[in-house]
């Protein structure tokens, strides 16, 4: 799930692409009473992740988009089962990424799924002045997600998952002299009042190693910001390739837009294979991106499949 969908985009070996023709729904002004559609996007993000290796085969959500029953949609229409999932992890507690999780609980009925979170997932948070429409942002509820079958795993240091194969990032250091974190709009609540929260402390990224290839590195939003959740990547797991970078950068809008270069120019450092940013990263810093990496950049979509392989 992304905040785009374009069914006209092309694939490859290995970006495989959902076109028109995912599904058929009723339409009685058509001959046949039916039309084809595609899937659907909105403001949020969510990355089903499958690992492979000689033992097994394990699926992990990243994420779950705004929406209750988005995400589930999506899968319907693309025939991914979501009921074989063996643990959820959250990058950090927006709605905008974990909207999606009372529609996964509906769907895998009375399962006990393990959820990984950072302990910062419950910071009741606000923008202010509001921005479209939003002043308080929707708060998420241990209470509720445990009465939905989700069992709680709070960690704020990195951890291993799947058999050392996945690790989730945990905080991240905050080592750059730029990436400076969110504006005084956005504030989190203590108990007393509100205070300008820049850091978004629960912010965390997923990493994957794949063999004589480079790390796998998926954020939600980057919230962190992206250099820094790349050399933390780097740091945690000794291994100085980044074969592929996907997910939210979160480079959008008047404040971050002035830190779009030094992360470009910091990106080229690294040099991932392929980048394909997606969700908060704005339309200036795709712009900047491709004109910047033009072998290595692809445009994010709902429904896009990554076929990632070690050699």
């Amino acid at each position: 799930m992304d905040n785009t969908y374009d069914a006209l985009l092309e694939g490859s070996a290995e970006i495989l692409r959902s076109s028109f023709g995912a599904a058929n729904v009723p339409a009685d002004h058509f001959q046949g009473g039916t039309t084809t559609v595609g899937l659907m996007a909105e403001h949020g993000f969510s990355a089903l992740i499958t690992v492979r290796n000689s033992q097994q085969k394990v699926d992990l959500l990243f994420d779950a988009g705004l929406s209750p029953y988005a995400v589930i949609h999506n899968s319907d229409r693309i025939g991914v089962d979501l009921t074989g999932l063996q643990g959820v992890v959250l990058s950090h507690g927006h709605c905008d990424h974990a909207g999606g999780l009372s529609g996964l609980a509906q769907r895998l009925g009375q399962r006990r799924m393990p959820m990984v979170v950072h302990p910062g997932v419950w910071t009741r948070r606000r923008l202010t002045p509001p921005r479209s429409g939003l002043g308080e942002l929707p708060t998420l509820s241990r209470h509720a997600l445990a009465a939905e079958g989700f069992e709680i795993i709070e960690r704020r240091q990195p951890s291993l998952l799947v058999d050392h194969t996945v690790l989730v990032t945990g905080e991240v250091d905050r080592t750059t002299e730029f990436e400076h974190g969110m504006p005084t709009s956005h504030q989190a609540w203590n108990g007393n009042e509100w205070f300008h929260d820049p850091l978004v402390i629960d912010d965390q990224a997923l990493v994957i190693l794949l063999r004589n290839q480079g790390l796998v590195v998926i954020t939600g939003c980057g919230h962190a910001g992206v250099i820094n959740i790349l050399r933390q990547a780097q740091r945690l797991t000794g291994t100085r390739p980044v074969h592929a970078l996907i997910g939210g950068l979160h480079l959008s809008g008047p404040f971050f837009e002035p830190i779009i270069a030094p992360t470009i120019a910091a990106l080229a450092d690294i040099s991932p294979r392929l980048i394909s940013s997606g969700h908060c990263t704005g339309w200036r810093a795709q712009h900047a991106l491709a004109a910047a990496f033009p072998y290595a950049w692809v445009p994010s979509s709902s429904g896009t499949t990554y076929r990632l392989t070690s050699v």
